[in-house]
């Protein structure tokens, strides 16, 4: 049996699913990263001598290539399962700073475009994917929560990658100031491309897929009570995309998301620029700060979503959400402090729209293709990917060329999200349930579980056979989920401790 077949990652029927999060987290631990480019964005303009737009496109064409990544993939993703995507996800995601190591190396950034860009960004979309329907079979009791704890991760690891690139940078280049960061950009990325190689393997080593004959103590699905808008019949991928509920999310997820990067990309300049007397350091800490909160919302607010549903947490994201973006471009300027609590808010309705977004899909179409579904629907990032950072930093740069400083920099562009998300708010109002004639045949859908089960079966003898008498589990497989867990506590502590004390110094 191969190592990177489906049967290889079968777990047995009495297998422990709270092993499976840390196999998660790991891959969103390491693509998460991308949350903390901002904190790259100074010393690359410095390096390559060009302005912010030129950088941030960057960061754009990466989640550009996320959403059409992860659209494209998503039905291949679920037919190799995890372990193969995560492999690949892997390759992607390093093989993309490997590549923008050379290209600040010999100072063509077109080929940091091409590795950090293009080919992390296929990283980004195929590992993005993988974890989060398999953690959604893992816990069918608490959609919520599954995918709150799998794209946790991804909001947590620019809590981590900030403090953690900044040190690299200031450790290899032999200083805080700007100058210095620039020269320490090539080992950087260099250090977290080897790093990230490792977490990965591991990762993709330890996930695992549930037998189809498991399921959680004291659940029953036949016995479930459907909530509200929940499907009682399952929906495929081609058929999702014409039924307008699809589109509808669509827009709310890029509305969303358009107004919450806008923030995220350009969070460590945005803060210096309306509070001057902020150090590079401590708009780090800004950042941690924001990745905090990005991440305990991907968890807080999906599951909070499983008790008073999806389409009412949405409607608190995006009506609270302009509430509060009317503050940060208004009154919370003058106090760093409410400036600061604005943003970490809207930063946790960011994350929660992210990890809410998939429990949504179940719930409309069933599980039948919900990985397909959702990477689908991740198009509505690519495109929110470029719109938020473009209208910030276009706007920034057309203000500055009047001009204009500090908060009067990007009050326009806020204003633009907080009409993006009134946008948002109505299409969330006219979500109603799927009809039925987009539902798949139930024959077709019993038959193809049939055929998995069967699969499974006859991989479960095929192990048996080879002597694996505890099945796909056993002591490295514990082994691996151990250091992952070690890795993931250890991480969060430094990344949460390095922003207790840069954020500190945002209020000296």
């Amino acid at each position: 049996m191969s190592f990177f077949s489906r049967g290889a990652i079968i777990a047995p029927k009495q297998f422990n699913r709270w092993f499976i999060p840390p196999a998660a987290l790991a891959i969103h631990l390491s693509i998460g990263q991308v949350y903390a480019f901002s904190v790259f964005k100074r010393p690359l303009m410095e390096s390559f001598g060009v302005g912010e737009v030129s950088v941030g496109w960057i960061f754009s064409l990466a989640i550009a290539m996320l959403g059409l990544s992860s659209a494209f993939m998503g039905t291949w993703v679920e037919k190799v399962g995890p372990r193969v995507s995560m492999a690949v996800a892997g390759v992607f995601w390093v093989l993309g700073f490997f590549v923008a190591t050379l290209g600040i190396s010999w100072g063509q950034l077109w080929l940091v475009y091409l590795g950090y860009g293009f080919l992390g960004g296929i990283g980004l979309g195929i590992g993005y994917i993988s974890p989060v329907s398999t953690l959604m079979k893992w816990f069918p009791d608490r959609p919520g929560l599954a995918t709150g704890m799998a794209i946790m991760g991804f909001g947590g690891g620019a809590l981590i990658a900030s403090p953690a690139s900044n040190t690299l940078m200031s450790f290899y280049g032999g200083g805080k100031d700007l100058s210095h960061l620039a020269a320490g950009l090539e080992p950087t990325f260099l250090t977290l491309g080897v790093l990230y190689l490792v977490v990965i393997a591991l990762g993709a080593y330890a996930i695992r897929l549930p037998h189809p004959d498991w399921a959680p103590d004291g659940y029953d699905a036949a016995a479930a009570r459907p909530k509200a808008m929940q499907t009682a019949g399952n929906v495929a991928a081609n058929n999702a995309i014409k039924t307008p509920q699809f589109w509808l999310l669509w827009v709310v997820l890029f509305c969303n998301v358009t107004a919450g990067i806008g923030i995220l990309e350009n969070a460590a300049p945005m803060i210096q620029d309306y509070f001057p007397a902020i150090t590079a350091g401590a708009a780090a800490g800004f950042v941690g700060l924001l990745s905090l909160t990005n991440m305990g919302g991907r968890f807080v607010w999906s599951t909070v979503s499983d008790y008073i549903g999806r389409k009412n947490i949405y409607l608190l994201y995006l009506g609270l959400g302009l509430a509060l973006y009317l503050g940060v471009a208004t009154v919370f300027s003058a106090n760093v402090a409410l400036f600061i609590l604005a943003a970490m808010v809207i930063l946790s309705f960011y994350g929660g729209g992210f990890s809410t977004i998939p429990a949504y899909l179940k719930d409309l179409f069933g599980v039948y293709q919900v990985g397909a579904i959702h990477g689908r629907l991740l198009t509505a990032w690519s495109a929110a990917g470029i719109a938020g950072p473009l209208i910030v930093n276009t706007v920034v740069e057309s203000q500055a060329d009047k001009g204009l400083e500090g908060q009067s920099l990007y009050q326009l562009s806020l204003f633009i999200m907080c009409g993006l998300l009134a946008v948002g708010f109505v299409a969330d109002l006219l979500v109603r349930p799927v009809s039925e004639r987009f539902f798949e045949d139930p024959a077709s859908v019993k038959a193809k579980a049939d055929a998995d089960r069967q699969t499974v079966i006859d991989a479960e003898t095929t192990a048996q056979a080879a002597g694996q008498v505890k099945g796909n589990s056993g002591f490295l497989h514990a082994a691996a989920s151990l250091v992952l867990g070690l890795f993931i506590g250890g991480s969060l502590a430094f990344g949460l401790f390095q922003t207790a004390v840069k954020a500190a110094a945002i209020f000296v």
